[in-house]
């Protein structure tokens, strides 16, 4: 946990909006991955626009972008902000397809939570468009890949998937500590 306790609990225990109106605007970034695990046989049709709805890509892309908008509309304790860019890419292997959302703003609190709305839009966009192909498909593997700006400073998850522990410059420890990666947005 993080050494300002559970950022979103007020004194007696409610939930609350943290307050950051006197924190200054700054650039801030955040990249999230999740992947939508395929057979082989939907992963190929994706790849030739052979799937029935359409272009799986183009909707899935249109989807996590509006999603990324939309944060706050269905995260309760999210601040609305102004979402000054959205990119989502996919990467199609042999049994998954990879989808990358990077979010960027200029505000007084992180956009880790629009990141990663987009990115879990976009994979059950996927899912949705290839359901008649394969409805044994998986999503999976969501994770914030990396985020920049704010009071915490800068994050990145090492190239093996594991998130850095802390170490003796203070750096909160975001593996399995959902309350460091919410003050972390607000900050």
């Amino acid at each position: 946990m993080s050494d300002r306790g559970l950022t979103h609990l007020d004194p007696l225990g409610r939930a609350r909006m943290v307050d950051v109106t006197p924190k200054e605007a700054t650039h801030r970034r955040a990249i999230a991955r999740g992947r939508v695990h395929m057979t082989p046989e939907t992963a190929s049709l994706v790849a030739r626009g052979a799937i029935a709805k359409g272009d799986v890509l183009a909707v899935a892309r249109v989807a996590g972008i509006q999603a990324a908008k939309r944060t706050p509309d269905l995260i309760p304790l999210c601040h609305p902000l102004l979402v000054g860019s959205v990119f989502v890419n996919f990467r199609i292997e042999d049994a998954y397809i990879e989808v990358e959302a990077q979010v960027e703003t200029i505000d007084r609190t992180g956009v880790e939570m629009e990141a990663l709305t987009a990115c879990s839009v976009a994979c059950l966009t996927i899912y949705d468009m290839c359901k008649s192909a394969d409805r044994s498909m998986v999503i999976g593997d969501l994770t914030l890949w990396e985020k920049t700006g704010g009071r915490s400073g800068s994050y990145r998850r090492d190239d093996t998937g594991v998130a850095p522990r802390s170490g003796s410059d203070g750096e909160a420890d975001l593996v399995g500590d959902i309350d460091a990666l919410l003050a972390d947005h607000d900050r």
